[in-house]
């Protein structure tokens, strides 16, 4: 063989090993950047397909047994950011919450615990407790929880007390306390350490398992100027023709961190019993919200179960805003929340909830609940939900916040992400999961060229 065949030769063989190292590289990548394929576990989390690939673990939930994979119902979706505090015995040993963040605990039957916040004398300041009891358990009527909030002289500065009532089952509750600094009243004005006390109440035949809190502080800064400080006495209490268009799937959420995002429309789900599922609406200063709830119809009987779906409104502090009811015989059940006063600052001022809860903009929660008497007649099978969400009036300009608004606005985000059906752990899942695609695509990528510089310079002097 002549040195040129053997020169020949030699490149042959260094393009045919460079191109196998292409073709892995470039499948390294196709595997990363191709969507719908299962991802490797991402820092802190468990392994997760993206949709439409097997069970998606979402934030806070477990999958398995009891969970979406399983038998049993999702559990409740806990932020996954959360952190453990420990709420003590006495407001002496009170742990420290701090604004923005989100916290977990537990409460016992009957119990009652204490967190300390640490105010200034111009913000509002508001602490919201979700209580989940455990699945399956026993509550009454009277059982629930409340929250107030105290300064270091025991005043009561604000509190707000719920209760499963007439739905005697378990399902998270949410309500909050507050702290507003009012110029005309010299109660809770001053800065420095207030406290947080959360009680549980059960009866004595309730479940004594203990109920898990998730818990949150927010900061509402003041307002430039004083703004109006009376109710209007008119206002459109009318509701309004259901929004057209027909229904569309979208799914709700498994927690308030996970809550799917609706805008105006009619929007349709699968419900099992014994199931919550979580919903937010954006609904900015001037705009009135509507909602109403409508169980379809079983073939599998015609049993009366009363209160068989509670539909519940929180607003973007968490606290409870309002609730209704609805029995079930297996035919079409329709319930309404009742119609709600416009967004406006000065709906503080009443003592209802109904009204004093419509206090800024921001995200609104709607949670539906299905009770699992329904199972012993209708089976544990899905029960179709439509819900139709109607938002009446244009965006008006807020009340001038002297400082960033934080949750309490409404911004170009969250439209789209009404539009879009985002949920808030969901939508931060797919950017992180996207994010992940990106750098691995952006890697492979980087591996192949250099992958192939080396392979040409290694030619070159093995021809040379």
């Amino acid at each position: 063989m002549s040195e040129e065949e053997k020169r020949v030769g030699t490149r042959v063989g260094i393009g045919r090993r460079a191109g196998a190292l292409i073709t892995a590289v470039a499948a390294m990548g196709a595997v990363a950047a191709l969507p719908g394929q299962a991802l490797a576990a991402l820092p802190g989390q468990g392994a997760t397909a993206l949709p439409g690939q097997g069970v998606e673990a979402l934030p806070g939930q477990a999958v398995g047994a009891e969970g979406t994979g399983g038998g049993g119902l999702p559990p409740y979706a806990f932020d996954s950011t959360a952190q453990q505090v420990e709420g003590a015995a006495s407001s002496a040993d009170a742990a420290q919450l701090r604004t923005g963040q989100t916290y977990r605990d537990a409460l016992r039957k009957n119990g009652k615990v204490y967190y300390r916040v640490d105010l200034d004398d111009k913000r509002n300041a508001y602490v919201s407790v979700v209580a989940v009891p455990k699945p399956g358990g026993k509550v009454d009527h009277g059982d629930g929880v409340k929250i107030s909030m105290q300064d270091s002289s025991g005043i009561d500065c604000g509190y707000q007390q719920v209760n499963f009532s007439s739905a005697e089952y378990p399902r998270p509750l949410a309500a909050y306390a507050r702290r507003i600094v009012d110029a005309d009243s010299s109660l809770c004005r001053r800065p420095g350490a207030y406290y947080v006390l959360i009680e549980r109440e059960s009866k004595p035949t309730s479940s004594p398992d203990d109920w898990e809190l998730e818990i949150r502080y927010a900061a509402e800064p003041p307002l430039r100027k004083a703004g109006p400080t009376e109710l209007p006495e008119v206002w459109a209490s009318g509701t309004p023709a259901p929004p057209a268009g027909g229904p569309r799937k979208r799914q709700g959420g498994a927690g308030v961190h996970d809550a799917t995002s609706l805008e105006q429309g009619e929007w349709r789900s699968d419900i099992r019993p014994g199931q919550t599922l979580f919903y937010r609406v954006p609904v900015d200063w001037g705009q009135q919200l509507f909602a109403s709830a409508e169980l379809g119809s079983s073939a599998a009987g015609d049993e009366y179960i009363g209160n068989a779906l509670v539909l519940s409104l929180e607003n973007p502090a968490l606290g409870h805003v309002d609730e209704n009811t609805a029995s079930y015989v297996g035919k079409p059940s329709t319930l309404a929340l009742d119609a709600l006063r416009p967004v406006a600052h000065e709906n503080r001022v009443s003592y209802q909830d109904a009204t004093s809860g419509m206090r800024f903009a921001g995200w609104y929660y709607l949670s539906a609940t299905l009770s699992p008497a329904v199972a012993e007649e209708y089976g544990a099978g899905p029960v179709p939900l439509t819900l139709r969400v109607s938002l009446r009036g244009g965006a008006k300009p807020g009340p001038g916040y002297d400082g960033d608004p934080g949750p309490f606005t409404v911004t170009a985000d969250d439209r789209e992400a009404a539009v879009n059906g985002a949920g808030g752990a969901r939508a931060a899942e797919r950017d992180g999961s996207m994010r992940v695609v990106a750098a691995a695509g952006i890697g492979s990528g980087t591996v192949l060229l250099l992958g192939l510089g080396a392979w040409t310079v290694m030619a070159r002097r093995r021809a040379a």
